[in-house]
């Protein structure tokens, strides 16, 4: 029998990886799918016509392809290979059939509906409402009340987008395997020790005879702050901006435009007038107008700040006898020679203090003394060599089994992210979730951290934090399946314990003396905690209003056309591009999940900054009462409530952007 449909007798459930081959997946698949089909086919055309015959039916019909879809699509981003990639280029338009074939599942749906019609005169938990409610809602907005060529066409649309969005990923990671460039040693020249050790570590793994400078974030963004030959910065840069649009076959240009144009059809088929309207209807932000607001408020004393800094770091370029305007392979060289001289901090001389054991040590005393979590490893196999396991307990309890993927290597997608292959649930047994945290740093021995990576490690883990401590009966609302504008509050809102004092006093300490970080030097970092925030916050504002103006109006027959009109009108500072441009735009192109959506961290930013101010104001950041509000109301509640609703039972009011302003620098002076 396939391993992946056994019943697993391992610790914790966790999959038998030794086991598990590339060939055993789409066997897996098809079987749990066809499970699914006669569960589905059961509920819609039998008798039952109660909560439990047909909701709760439901969230038990996909047990299956739930357990095999949380192993391979968790492998395929953080461990691919040719077999992975072809395999999702085969599901993409399979899974997105069968997903189709259930929301335009007409009895399925009649039953559904008729439920929710009398759902005031049912005995029904509230979470058992809130339940029956996003059901219905995902139906109709998955199509269902939609008949005849309508129907049809929108099946074909969402099947087409799917192939799409796997194939911008896929087109994204071969650029960012295939390129590299060589350093001779005379390059590694006022390079600090650790980028030259990440020079060398990338060249090894590549089966290289020297240095070399990829385009994972944690080696080219520290050799664009610290490299002194500026032609190789250009480059380097050149080739980090170019991902997704080097012509031929793994070119993204044409790729975003079809999405955009489908996603367009898409929405009004449904009935909306585009896509963003569409998109932002469940989510807190509700229309695109609302979201236009935020962002432009932001924006006025972003662009300001970042213009009054580039004037800055332009006069140091041309006191070196460049002349000629700043340009952004520039910005991160001069900005980090400015915060040396104006904050006396020195990246090279933190690092050392920032080891990646320190600070998992840290992140872990953080979540015990917040909600009393433990932390014990255990040991693998896991998925890869490189991966680390810990059970959770609490009193004595299991609550979770997390895992932690961190360094960068040529088969993981870029970025970090956290996902969950298998998350809480009551339903059908007492379910406890299997967490994954991965991020891209550098590999070293020791792997030391930027205080970026570490801010990185924290936000991750701040999304596991919502998975871990997730306390629902249906899966559906389990966790982190809340509105996308919400689910990075947990996430950002865990950052700030990194810059309590006493955290970092505790457990910044040298990786090699073990002496704590300086007082001094810890004192010189948190006050530059907002050096270079018109930047950061200029080349975030900037790429989520092109995303959200792609998805406003008839979609641009050219997307980058439309991006540089966007930042045109903007008055995007010169020396200053946008975060994600869209060739390489994954949050968008890779799926639905933030397209229309990336503003969604400004959005939860108002809120995080908020949501620390509550322990601020009490004068503990580890205060018990105002933790435990935190676990009822936000962590442990997933989505059975409106998010709204939860922020406003933990904190009592909905903040305004002050906050963040504050929090990031931007707020002007009365």
């Amino acid at each position: 029998m396939n391993v992946l449909l056994q019943n697993w007798d391992t610790p914790f459930g966790l999959p038998p990886f030794a086991e598990i081959k590339d060939a055993d997946f789409l066997p897996a698949f098809d079987e749990a799918l066809a499970r699914a089909r006669a569960a589905i086919a059961a509920i819609a055309e039998g008798p039952g016509q109660s909560f439990a015959e047909v909701i709760e039916a439901l969230e038990l019909a996909e047990t299956d392809l739930d357990r095999v879809s949380g192993v391979f699509y968790n492998l395929a981003g953080a461990d691919s290979n040719e077999a992975r990639e072809e395999l999702q280029r085969v599901l993409a338009p399979k899974l997105s059939a069968f997903s189709s074939e259930v929301t335009n599942n007409k009895p399925l749906f009649a039953k559904i509906e008729a439920l929710w019609q009398v759902r005031e005169t049912l005995d029904l938990m509230p979470e058992q409402r809130r339940v029956l409610d996003l059901y219905r809602r995902m139906f109709v907005r998955s199509g269902a009340a939609l008949e005849g060529e309508k129907a049809e066409r929108l099946t074909a649309v969402k099947a087409r987008l799917a192939v799409l969005g796997t194939q911008f990923s896929q087109n994204l990671l071969a650029d960012e395997r295939s390129w590299y460039m060589d350093l001779a040693e005379a390059d590694l020249e006022g390079l600090p020790d650790f980028v030259v050790q990440a020079a060398r570590a990338a060249g090894q793994e590549r089966g290289l005879g020297g240095p070399v400078v990829t385009l994972n974030r944690s080696l080219i963004v520290p050799f664009l702050q610290f490299s002194p030959r500026r032609a190789l910065r250009e480059k380097a840069y050149a080739a980090w901006v170019a991902r997704g649009a080097n012509g031929g076959s793994t070119d993204n240009r044409g790729i975003a435009a079809e999405i955009l144009a489908l996603r367009h059809e898409r929405a009004q088929l449904l009935g909306y007038a585009d896509f963003a309207q569409f998109k932002l209807e469940p989510e807190m932000a509700k229309t695109p107008q609302a979201v236009r607001d935020l962002l432009m408020r932001v924006w006025q004393p972003a662009r300001a700040k970042a213009l009054a800094d580039g004037a800055v770091l332009e006069a140091m370029l041309q006191a070196d006898g460049i002349s000629g305007p700043l340009e952004p392979w520039d910005w991160r060289y001069y900005s980090e020679k400015r915060r040396k001289a104006e904050h006396d901090l020195d990246e090279a001389a933190l690092k050392p203090y920032l080891s990646l054991d320190a600070m998992l040590g840290a992140m872990f005393d953080c979540a015990h003394r917040l909600f009393g979590l433990g932390f014990h490893e255990i040991p693998g196999p896991f998925y890869h060599p490189d991966v680390r396991g810990w059970e959770v307990t609490r009193n004595g309890a299991h609550i979770a089994v997390f895992l932690g993927d961190y360094f960068a290597r040529g088969s993981k997608r870029s970025g970090a992210w956290c996902s969950a292959m298998r998350s809480q649930k009551k339903l059908g047994g007492d379910q406890r979730p299997i967490v994954v945290n991965v991020c891209n740093f550098a590999k070293g021995d020791p792997c030391l951290l930027s205080y970026d990576d570490a801010r990185t490690l924290f936000h991750e883990f701040g999304h596991a934090l919502h998975q871990m401590l997730s306390d629902v009966t249906y899966g559906f609302i389990s966790g982190t399946s809340v509105a996308r504008d919400f689910v990075e509050l947990p996430s950002q809102l865990y950052e700030h314990w990194l810059e309590v004092p006493s955290v970092l006093e505790e457990h910044a300490k040298h990786f090699q003396t073990g002496e704590p970080m300086p007082a001094d030097l810890l004192k010189r970092l948190l006050e530059a905690g907002t050096y270079d925030q018109g930047f950061a916050t200029v080349e975030f504002v900037s790429s989520a209003m092109v995303d959200l103006e792609f998805h406003s109006g008839p979609p641009p027959a050219d997307p980058m056309q439309k991006q540089a009109e966007v930042l045109e009108s903007l008055g995007l500072p010169h020396a200053i591009r946008m975060r994600h441009a869209t060739p390489h735009f994954a949050h968008v192109f890779s799926g639905d999940g933030y397209s229309s959506g990336y503003y969604s961290y400004m959005w939860s930013e108002v809120m995080d900054a908020d949501a620390f101010a509550a322990f601020e104001e009490v004068g503990d950041p580890f205060d018990p009462q105002t933790a435990q509000k935190l676990e009822k109301f936000i962590l442990s509640a997933g989505g059975s409530e409106e998010a709204e609703a939860l922020y406003l039972q933990f904190r009592g009011r909905m903040p305004g952007v002050e906050a963040l302003l504050k929090g990031r620098g931007l707020l002007e002076p009365a």
